[in-house]
């Protein structure tokens, strides 16, 4: 798995996993605001242009990014953040390791599984590997992901180098996905967002993230599309991080 960072003078670090079929571009411009004040990092899933290795499960990225966390960050960071597949992640993360993050964002997480999708992938992709190079085709595919045109060329560019196999993977995982029991047991402040013209079964992946944990505040963003949060509102984003992330430390069990 590779990492770009920004702001490594910092003490305090914030690691944000970018969506399926994106790269660490994702928050980019997160990053750039972010420097200043905190360390960024931006892992590069596996699977994913740039990783340097395929994707084999949620839990096998998320294992890599606690093996980084414990190697190179002391054990914890102060949060950890994701989109769609990078939430996934993220929820996997918390249900491995309980204490590995103070506060974590969750953003257009899906953690309940899609049997029917599940089982159209394989053919689907199968069938339409080849017009992801199509610029027509990729223009086509972008627009309906409601992003920023100024995020085209770094969509079409790493769209193409995902292999047929890694994107089938991680496609299935995503649908797939489903909460560990261990996730009540995380001691992170977790914030979870969706969009308001999201589909119902994001709507209700938040609802029951928020019912699993303990520490949980849930927020539905108006008038906004599938990580559009984050992909398209990083002024608006970065300030949300920051009122949480300026709120007073609440002390641990072994602190009281």
């Amino acid at each position: 798995m590779q990492y770009k960072e920004f702001g490594k003078e910092n003490t305090k670090t914030i690691l944000l996993l970018h969506g399926g079929g994106l790269s660490w571009w994702n928050y980019r411009k997160e990053a750039e605001l972010l420097k200043q004040d905190y360390h960024v990092i931006l892992p590069v899933i596996g699977g994913h242009a740039g990783s340097g290795q395929p994707f084999v499960s949620m839990k096998k990225n998320a294992e890599e990014i606690i093996a980084f966390i414990d190697e190179h960050l002391g054990g914890s960071v102060l949060c950890i953040g994701g989109l769609s597949l990078g939430a996934q992640i993220v929820l996997e993360i918390l249900s491995l390791r309980k204490d590995i993050c103070r506060y974590a964002v969750i953003e257009s997480a899906a953690v309940i599984p899609s049997k029917i999708t599940n089982a159209l992938i394989g053919p689907s992709f199968s069938s339409s590997y080849g017009l992801i190079k199509s610029r027509t085709f990729a223009k086509l595919q972008f627009a309906s992901l409601h992003m920023d045109d100024d995020y085209f060329e770094e969509y079409y560019r790493d769209t193409c180098l995902i292999s047929k196999e890694d994107m089938i993977a991680f496609m299935k995982a995503n649908t797939s996905y489903a909460l560990s029991e261990a996730i009540s047991s995380t001691s992170a402040e977790v914030h979870v967002f969706y969009g308001e013209k999201e589909t119902k079964q994001i709507k209700e992946s938040a609802k029951m993230i928020a019912s699993k944990i303990p520490e949980c505040h849930i927020e539905c963003l108006s008038d906004l599309y599938h990580g559009e949060f984050s992909l398209n509102h990083p002024d608006e984003y970065v300030n949300m991080l920051k009122r949480i992330l300026s709120q007073s430390p609440r002390l641990s069990s072994d602190e009281l």
